[in-house]
């Protein structure tokens, strides 16, 4: 809802309270200002001018040199190329230093050598947006009345000297779709009160009831419908206020008596519809369900088949307007009509919803009774339009109004206590407090003791509870003013949980090792379900899929994150690393909820650094993953815990993959996708990681240790050895550290060597083994036969020999 502050304070009394504070005390009451928009912000310089000469451009087809008088008795040159610019108008003229919306400034000029002091603007010039232009103007200059005084300031003849605040609406607030609904509310909120306009209707002697019969099939969906007669109608443009009240609220302007009902619907929140009382076809109005397959053409020139759902307005025999929604073009007010049907109907929500939703038609009528209009405002807007089109369409008003009326509605009465006030509020009001409140939203209220019984108008449709009053109270007092207290009883602040703080280091740590997450579908297809899965488990199919590529539970994250990498390797983007924690669903047993559990996955692919100015390529690898993940496990304090075994998976390379341990629990997967699905997703070496991550952050972390910095050196032994090629380094690194005691502090391969000088199926892998004792000095006797022990246990479990 577009509400114009100028037009707002015909209302109620804002004098002292500028837009924007506004704007923030109806924010605090509850309805949220979304903006406030200053319609001439940045505008300078424009004033009204006279075309007093015009004459065609020597050189230029399409462009006038105009002699324009600014009221000051001189007259300057401009030229101007609006096709509808002429010698006696009166325009809106951007003097030379003048600003225009976008900080367009005016300067001198020389047109195809012809001198240009200024502009002669479009309302579009004048930050008019296009769709809001009156037909009449919406390609050329705009023209004003022949009694504009000339050199004012055009935007304030334009009444464009306003702010419009934008309220967005919630649908309960039905009642702050007019301006008076908008006034209700401000003059609660200001503690004033609300003037509501005057009407006063002359009629002629003639009848209306002599003109047209109403009558109403749909009473369920049409309880109330008020016709009204006005001969004798001029049709002309509004005046410019009008206009301007129109365009500021978002409607485009037609011609006068258009333009009133519109305005009416804007300041009352209530839909009419003028028909051409002589293009009507009969002297009935008959509101009826359409018949099934029945065509009715609306004013959007659109023809529209009917159902019986929808709700029709007929001349007794075909539809001449879908009921509040929109007119139909076989009765539309044109420059040739004289007399005017007026109709102001309650129509209920939903027969309207459902017109508007199957035609795809959402008018400002339709969307004021989709929410609910106030009943009592029936006959009170159509009166006030009647009156409005004697004024500014020289219209004569029949006497009386034709109606039809099985309307039933009661004002809600409801009865509250000012203890549950303020036990829900948390406050100490007094019963004088709480009524003044409720009072200054203009509800009747009667106190007995600590009682209060309020009866609710019909405009405020959303209050038919107790909850609803509280409601009231508490925003009108503020809700700045209530107090913050704690939940009664036992409480204690949130906290995460161990599983919870663990997780969001092992996010923390992946982000700064340089991996962005990802979040990907919990559904896949039935082809890629068991891919890369840690468990074998059939896979879950849905009941309805959206399609066959999301029909079934995923069981592993892998499949979905090689996914994301090869959308972005398709984009030229070929250096990526990802990682996700989700949940995997694991079948337990038919018609039963799948078991879920937690993963941890990573994906990487292409250059894993690169230093241009040095000439430094590095690309991923096995061991660039191993080492993230290696980080990881000593960052959680479990990396002793952790070994890796040879490892063999469809989707993986067998000679670069490996299976995760934690004390011999297996709890995942590393290794390079199979060159083959590499292939298949046109990716470059990827390599990938799945681990069960609630194994890894439920896993009992050792006490931390700590060890004093060595006072003694310590002694290094290297050795290579020559062992079969089925043999793993792991293997050979568990039997040293077993062997070694306690003086082996530490060991690490350093060399693999595999060339021709080696024997048939043999490899030499060297070690480096470092010794040390905290309490002494080792002697070389010391190192020896703890080497020794190590030697002899490496031919006794592995065969393996010190490399000749």
């Amino acid at each position: 809802m577009y509400v114009s502050y100028k037009w707002l304070q015909e209302y109620v009394d804002l004098s002292g309270i500028t837009p924007e504070e506004l704007a923030e005390k109806i924010t605090k009451s509850g309805i949220e200002v979304e903006g406030v928009e200053t319609l001439d912000e940045g505008i300078k310089g424009v004033v009204v001018g006279y075309v007093s000469e015009k004459e065609k451009h020597p050189s230029a087809d399409k462009l006038n040199i105009c002699q324009v008088d600014l009221g000051n008795g001189e007259l300057v040159q401009i030229i101007c190329g609006a096709p509808n610019v002429d010698k006696g108008q009166k325009v809106a003229v951007a003097t030379v230093g003048a600003v225009l919306p976008g900080n367009f400034k005016i300067k001198k000029a020389k047109l195809r050598g012809e001198a240009s002091n200024g502009m002669i603007c479009s309302l579009q010039e004048l930050g008019f947006e296009s769709k809001l232009v009156a037909k009449d103007y919406s390609e050329g200059i705009y023209v004003f009345p022949a009694d504009t005084e000339l050199g004012t300031n055009a935007l304030e003849q334009l009444h464009r000297d306003d702010q419009v605040l934008e309220l967005g609406l919630t649908p309960n607030r039905a009642d702050c779709q007019s301006m008076l609904g908008v006034a209700y509310e401000v003059a609660a909120i200001l503690e004033k009160d609300v003037k509501l306009p005057q009407t006063k209707v002359e009629t002629v002697s003639e009848r209306a009831a002599d003109y047209i019969t109403v009558n109403v099939e749909a009473a369920d969906d049409n309880p109330l419908y008020v016709a009204k007669v006005i001969k004798n109608v001029k049709i002309a443009p509004s005046p410019l206020w009008l206009q301007a009240r129109l365009t500021a609220a978002g409607i485009r302007p037609h011609n006068n008596v258009v333009d009133i009902t519109n305005y009416i619907l804007l300041e009352y929140g209530q839909p009419l519809h003028a028909f051409d009382y002589d293009r009507l076809g009969s002297k009935e109005i008959l509101v009826r369900r359409a018949n099934q397959g029945e065509k009715i053409t609306t004013l959007d020139d659109a023809e529209r088949e009917l159902t019986t759902d929808h709700l029709v307005i007929t001349n007794g025999e075909v539809p001449v307007a879908l009921a509040g929604v929109m007119g139909g073009a076989n009765s539309e007010v044109g420059n040739e009509t004289t007399t005017v049907l007026l109709e102001s109907a309650y129509f209920t929500g939903g027969a309207i919803r459902k017109s508007s939703k199957d035609h795809g038609l959402r008018s400002e009528a339709s969307a004021r009774y989709e929410k609910g209009v106030d009943p009592q405002r029936v006959r009170p807007a159509a009166e006030r339009a009647a009156q409005l089109l004697t004024q500014y369409a020289g219209g004569e008003v029949l006497e009386g109004s034709v109606e039809v009326d099985t309307l039933k509605v009661e004002p809600a009465v409801i009865t509250i206590t000012i203890d549950k006030i303020n036990r829900v509020l948390g406050t100490s009001l007094l019963v004088s407090e709480a009524k003044d409140i409720l009072e200054r939203l203009q509800f009747t209220t009667v106190v007995e003791e600590n009682e209060i019984t309020v009866t609710v108008p019909t405009r405020r449709g959303d209050i038919t509870i107790e909850e609803d009053l509280v409601e009231e109270v508490g925003r009108l007092y503020g809700y700045d003013n209530l107090a913050s207290t704690l939940p009664g009883g036992t409480a204690s602040a949130g906290s995460l949980t161990p599983y919870q703080k663990k997780r969001r280091i092992v996010r923390q740590y992946l982000e700064g090792a340089g991996l962005y997450q990802a979040i990907t579908y919990s559904l896949t297809s039935e082809d890629k379900a068991q891919n890369y899965s840690l468990e074998a488990r059939d896979p879950i199919k849905l009941a309805m899929p959206m399609s066959e590529e999301r029909s079934v539970l995923r069981l592993s994250l892998t499949p979905h994150l090689l996914e994301v990498l090869k959308y972005n390797s398709a984009r030229q983007i070929d250096a990526t690393a990802i990682y996700e924690t989700g949940s995997v669903f694991l079948r337990t047993a038919e018609n039963e909820l799948p078991e879920e559990k937690e993963h941890l996955a990573a994906a990487i692919t292409g250059l894993w650094e690169l230093h241009q100015w040095q000439g430094e390529k590095k690309p991923v690898d096995f061991f660039v993953l191993k080492g993230i993940l290696e980080g990881l496990f000593s960052k959680l304090g479990l990396l002793e815990q952790i070994t890796f075994a040879k490892f063999e998976k469809d989707g993986l390379h067998p000679g670069r993959s490996a299976e995760v341990f934690l004390n011999e629990t297996s709890i995942g997967f590393i290794g390079q996708v199979h060159p083959n699905v590499e292939k298949e997703l046109d990716l470059k070496e990827t390599y990938v990681f799945e681990l069960s991550l609630e194994k890894l952050l439920h896993a009992e972390i050792k006490p931390l240790r700590y060890e004093a910095i060595p006072r003694y050196p310590s002694i290094t032994r290297d050795i290579a050895l020559v062992v079969d090629q089925t043999t793993t380094a792991q293997a050979l690194s568990t039997v040293i550290r077993e062997a070694g005691g306690k003086l082996l502090k530490d060991v690490h391969v350093f060399d693999l060597y595999e060339g021709d000088r080696m024997e048939e199926g043999k490899k030499s892998i060297a070690y480096s083994l470092k010794y040390f004792d905290p309490e002494r000095t080792l002697t070389d006797e010391d190192v020896v036969k703890a080497h020794d022990k190590v030697l002899k246990a490496l031919e006794e479990k592995t065969g393996a020999v010190l490399r000749g």
